[in-house]
């Protein structure tokens, strides 16, 4: 077994290091969402952290890690006789991102509970982390529905397995912790709130830093024991001072004082539901208790809004989390004053010592590690956008007509701001497919209603009881069948088809040539943009971004999970030039290819943003309808958003579309509340089977 690199030489991320011992301290803080760029040691803390968790006694044999002086009554395993434990180190279980559902919860022997009416049942992933660590490396890959199952278990202290009738309950208490990189897509807000206390980590800027971590890095990579051992006396005064704090957390008495800066706090931060103020006043109770103390002073409470608050703040998926610290101040001195309570704490924060690492108060300068940018909203280049869209417009030839050349170069325009997003229609791609499960098209997926049954192909997962029952019955006389149970055999096991949603890969090809590049034109198409990018978080889909002007194409973002990504792209595409409108099909073309090698199961949907103008090079318009077909021809499902404007239109972009072999829909049709008819399945070629 390889030797951990030890938590206490981990250079910086003292917010992370702060959190996850807070978390070891009180477990019913809710756990730790670490959100960070690679290479921020989001895994080496994790990981380094099991090391001090102090360790366990467990009733022997048992599977669900029962402590002996409170076994669980409801344990599969027992009743336990009392008298028999062992005494192991806690454990740190590690979900990987393509688990299954039974490999998180645990299955069910389904024959032998039909056919015995035994409940076989196998420990699952939470049952292996009850009073211990479970962590989910790139919890933001994971499938929402086994997020939702392993928050619920989290919440609960529980996990319940029902299937056809028969429940089995196991006792599932843990120190939740997830990590993330943003850049591949981020959680649901529903469960970025369900995470007690989420951290964000950046790489220092300091060259000192950096060295210091390459030397202990490469130190313990050279020889991870002895590393280890020159930092053993670390390690265990913060296993000491971690138990110690268990034993004081039920001493620390949250006064009035603190509860009304709490409660003030999350008023004033507008914070939906109650959730942050119960976190707040257990992750305050917890840094009092780290700190060697049994009163809650501010500073605590100023130190949890800190952890708790920043991810519970966001109003929608662009929104960066953030916390304004000034207006905690103010609000923490506006309801503070406890009598009991120090009306000057310490600047550095409560508590001490080198092992571990105490609450701070982070009003004076930057955190170790911090990157000013991560969670900075880009105000600066959109007030710059702004400002730029004043200069004078150029590129528009006239209603019909084509783009006046440009005075030099392709004539670009510095980028607009988005127009206000809206909520769109829906666009689904026709038939079913079996993608990654999702919100968008119609799928066979594990999860959904019921549309039929079959035999297995493998583990059964979802038992179609009826369809079993039907395919036993015919045999139960010769083999034998003498009492009123059914006798079945694995060949009767039949599994249920399902039909749910899939994530789709949604391309967006944007004209960001001249003849889009009048002010109040180009903003409305990149706030149509924008309210299809929200659509496309919520339904959990892959998207990219191709633009098009001047005389290519170019790949703004490849296709990601990261919808935020694709956002900051489009705020920030210029405009101007001809239209190569071939360039443009041609690139998606060609991304969509390399994409279905990657991933062949997601089915793609494209959405061509333009007025349908094509210019620039030789036979611009039949070179664009011969690109178009290749769509056509391969059953690629798209929607042409068109927008052109004025008194006089073309219909260019509805000739588009018809080349696509898909639908034409205006900005106005666009929108889910338009008098307009409702855009449902984008009408691609029949070759795209179900």
């Amino acid at each position: 077994m390889s030797t951990p690199f030890p938590f206490t030489a981990v250079v910086g991320q003292e917010d992370l290091r702060l959190a996850l011992l807070l978390n070891a301290v009180s477990p019913a803080v809710g756990g730790v969402l670490v959100r960070g760029e690679k290479g921020t040691a989001k895994s080496t803390a994790v990981r380094a952290l099991a090391a001090l968790m102090p360790s366990l006694d467990v009733v022997s044999g048992c599977r669900f890690s029962c402590d002996p002086g409170s076994p669980d009554p409801a344990c599969p395993d027992g009743p336990h006789e009392p008298g028999a434990f062992e005494t192991r180190p806690a454990r740190m279980v590690e979900l990987p991102v393509g688990a299954s559902e039974d490999r998180l919860v645990g299955a069910l022997d389904i024959e032998r509970a039909l056919a015995e009416g035994v409940k076989a049942f196998e420990p699952g992933l939470l049952a292996d982390a009850h009073r211990g660590i479970l962590y989910v490396d790139e919890v933001n890959l994971l499938h929402d529905h086994l997020v939702d199952l392993l928050l619920d278990a989290a919440a609960m202290g529980a996990s319940y397995v029902e299937r056809e009738g028969v429940s089995v309950r196991h006792a599932a208490r843990f120190l939740l912790v997830g990590t993330m990189n943003p850049e591949e897509g981020e959680l649901r807000p529903q469960l970025l709130d369900r995470f007690g206390l989420t951290v964000e980590v950046a790489a220092s800027r300091d060259p000192d830093q950096r060295v210091e971590v390459v030397r202990r890095r490469l130190a313990h990579d050279d020889d991870p024991a002895s590393f280890a051992e020159r930092w053993a006396d670390e390690e265990s005064a913060v296993r000491g001072r971690i138990v110690a704090a268990r034993k004081l957390l039920p001493s620390v008495r949250l006064g009035d004082g603190a509860l009304r800066q709490i409660a003030a706090t999350c008023a004033a931060f507008e914070v939906d539901g109650m959730r942050a103020d119960i976190v707040m006043a257990r992750t305050a109770t917890a840094l009092a208790a780290w700190a060697g103390r049994t009163d809650v002073l501010a500073e605590d409470v100023r130190q949890a809004a800190l952890l708790a608050l920043p991810h519970r703040r966001r109003r929608n998926p662009f929104d960066a989390p953030g916390l304004d610290e000034d207006k905690l101040d103010e609000t923490l001195e506006e309801f503070g004053g406890s009598d009991d309570e120090d009306p000057d704490p310490d600047p550095d924060g409560p508590g001490g010592g080198d092992g571990g690492q105490p609450p701070r108060s982070d009003g004076d300068g930057p955190r170790d590690g911090d990157d000013d940018t991560a969670a900075r909203p880009e105000t600066d280049e959109s007030t710059e956008s702004a400002e730029n869209a004043e200069s004078t417009e150029n590129g528009e030839g006239g209603e019909g007509g084509e783009p006046r050349p440009a005075a030099s170069g392709a004539g670009e325009q510095s980028a607009v701001r988005a127009a206000e997003p809206f909520r769109t229609k829906v666009l689904s791609v026709p038939g079913i497919g079996e993608g990654a499960a999702g919100r968008r098209s119609r799928a066979r997926t594990e999860h959904g209603r019921t549309t039929g049954a079959r035999r297995p192909r493998g583990t059964l997962t979802k038992l179609h009881l009826a369809a079993t029952v039907m395919a036993a019955a015919p045999h139960q006389r010769e083999r034998g069948r003498s009492g009123r149970g059914l006798v079945v055999r694995r060949d009767d096991l039949r599994q249920a088809t399902r039909e749910g949603r899939e994530g789709n890969l949604v391309l967006f090809v944007v004209d960001a040539s001249g003849s889009m590049a009048a002010r109040q034109r180009m903003s409305a198409v990149k706030g149509a943009v924008l309210s299809l990018l929200l659509d496309a978080y919520q339904r959990r889909d892959k998207v990219g971004l191709v633009s098009f002007r001047g005389t290519t194409a170019d790949l703004a973002l490849p296709p990601t999970s990261s919808v935020d990504a694709a956002a900051v792209r489009l705020e920030s595409l210029p405009t101007g030039g001809r239209t190569p409108l071939a360039a443009g099909l041609l690139k998606a073309h060609d991304v969509l290819r390399v994409e279905r090698l990657r991933d062949p199961a997601r089915r793609a949907l494209v959405v061509v943003v333009t007025d349908g103008r094509a210019t620039g090079g030789p036979e611009p318009v039949a070179l664009a309808g011969r690109a178009a077909r290749l769509f056509a021809a391969e059953g690629i499902a798209s929607v042409v958003v068109d927008c052109e404007s004025g008194p006089v239109r073309l219909g260019l972009a509805g000739q588009l579309a018809g080349e696509l072999g898909g639908t034409a829909v205006t900005l106005d049709e666009l929108r889910a509340d338009s008098i307009a008819g409702l855009v449902r399945d984008v009408q691609g070629t029949s070759r795209r089977a179900a």
